[in-house]
């Protein structure tokens, strides 16, 4: 990092990532179709197939969300 470069925030809400980094995460997921909602009213999101193939590339194990 240069050194007139500031740090950027990686903010928490609780327990993960909140702020623009969590946005910018959450869209990039989506556009890389690796969560998507069932329904388009629906609240939350599930990891698509791709979503697993991509997460255990990254060393993320998928196994430990209930």
């Amino acid at each position: 990092m240069k050194k007139t470069d500031s740090p950027k925030p990686a903010k928490l809400c609780y327990d993960h990532i909140g702020g623009k980094l969590g946005t910018l995460l959450l869209h990039h997921f989506i556009e890389k179709e690796w969560i998507a909602k069932v329904k388009t009213e629906d609240k939350h999101y599930i990891i698509t197939q791709e979503g697993e193939k991509g997460f255990k590339k990254m060393g993320i194990d998928l196994s430990e969300i209930q």
